[in-house]
């Protein structure tokens, strides 16, 4: 089977799969291709549990998997007695001589190493398109436990510092510690700027092709609103028209929140004009100072049905209030991904940051791009 190259050989497996009755979406093959681009064919072993990792996504899909899994792979055994769970795997730290037919009972009194499967830290790298309701509700918990904070402004209020900060003299503090001096000012006191975090704004595009990721990510914003104070996180739904849901995703549950915000948006999976419903936020809220020094984060496949020409106008507008404009874009992780959306490719040379967001890990790293501070990264146009 090696001789048929693991590009055909991974077609032919998902095939048979679906034939069986599974269902199994494209991004789901995609992982089980690049799992085999790091594993190897060599071990029967590794190619089950990672096509099962992958390619199953419900549990009474195992024992069809297994049957196939069987009958495909020319009568390769599947592994049994482990629980996904919690695996532990021995591994051999093979050498050149153990290749060359070592005793098995002599190999394995070598080196070995331990390696402990954690179901949390796999989750977090499937896409979040392909993962079934159990999973699913695992990477709601996830996603609700992030911090979602930005970078640091100064504030025009300011705090008491332990060394002198510029011309900032601490009156009340200076007077208390210089009673015993008998008011005579000979230990002073000094305050020092404060720093907040700038104010974040989502703009959430939530059309139909936006479907599988768009649950994620309101419950990502409705994070950013929980571990922020009032006013300095906005959410604002995009669609065919512009829904603002800050209030909605207020509330403290996040499910009874995301059911809340799903209420308010009347155009929730339906179509999308990206241009126009930008525009609208700017003529109402961006411009007007909601977006003036802010950081504002797009989620969106750029997918646009209004002119081009509209969308770049509007994100040039935004990008000269905006302190960073971060683009997450779900399809970017997709293997030989390139902007060519007409929508993505106009907003693009106004985006300081574009990022992926197709999964946990990533919304895990959007998190640590938010709280840095500004950095044009190379982006592709």
């Amino acid at each position: 089977m090696s001789a048929d190259g693991p590009a055909r050989i991974v077609t032919g497996f998902v095939r048979a799969l679906r034939a069986g009755g599974l269902s199994v979406p494209t991004g789901a093959a995609v992982a089980f291709a690049e799992a085999l681009g790091l594993l190897g064919l060599e071990d029967p072993d590794r190619v089950y549990w990672a096509g099962r990792a992958t390619l199953v996504r419900r549990p009474e899909d195992v024992e069809r998997y297994d049957q196939t899994f069987s009958a495909y792979w020319a009568g390769v055994a599947a592994p049994a007695g482990e629980t996904p769970q919690e695996r532990e795997v021995t591994l051999a730290l093979d050498s050149d001589e153990a290749v060359g037919g070592e005793d098995p009972a002599e190999h394995a009194k070598g080196d070995v190493q331990a390696v402990r499967y954690s179901p949390a830290e796999v989750l977090s790298q499937r896409d979040l398109a392909t993962l079934g309701p159990e999973e699913w509700a695992e990477a709601q918990r996830l996603v609700s436990a992030l911090k979602v904070t930005t970078e640091l402004r100064s504030s025009r209020r300011t705090r008491p510092s332990r060394r002198r900060a510029g011309d900032h003299p601490d009156l009340r503090r200076t007077f208390r510690r210089n009673v015993r001096f008998r008011g005579v000012p000979v230990e002073r006191a000094w305050r020092e700027p404060a720093e907040r975090p700038r104010r974040t704004v989502f703009l959430l595009d939530v059309s139909g092709s936006m479907e599988p990721y768009s649950r994620a990510l309101v419950r990502f914003a409705h994070a950013a609103v929980a571990s922020r104070r009032a006013g300095e996180v906005e959410v604002f739904a995009l669609g065919t028209r512009l829904t603002r849901i800050t209030k909605e995703l207020s509330r403290r549950n996040p499910e009874t929140a995301l059911q809340t915000a799903a209420g308010a948006v009347s155009d929730w999976s339906g179509g999308t004009r990206l241009g126009e419903t930008i525009g609208r936020f700017n003529d109402l809220w961006g411009v007007r100072g909601m977006a003036r020094g802010a950081v504002v984060v797009v989620f969106s496949d750029g997918w646009d049905r209004g002119a081009p020409e509209v969308m770049a106008a509007e994100m040039a507008r935004l990008a000269r209030v905006a302190r960073r404009v971060v683009w997450v874009n779900p399809l970017k992780a997709t293997p030989g991904y390139a902007p060519l959306a007409r929508g993505m490719a106009a907003a693009l040379p106004y985006v300081d940051q574009f990022v992926e967001g197709h999964s946990v890990s990533s919304l895990e790293q959007l998190a640590a791009v938010l709280a840095a501070g500004p950095r044009r990264e190379e982006v592709h146009r």
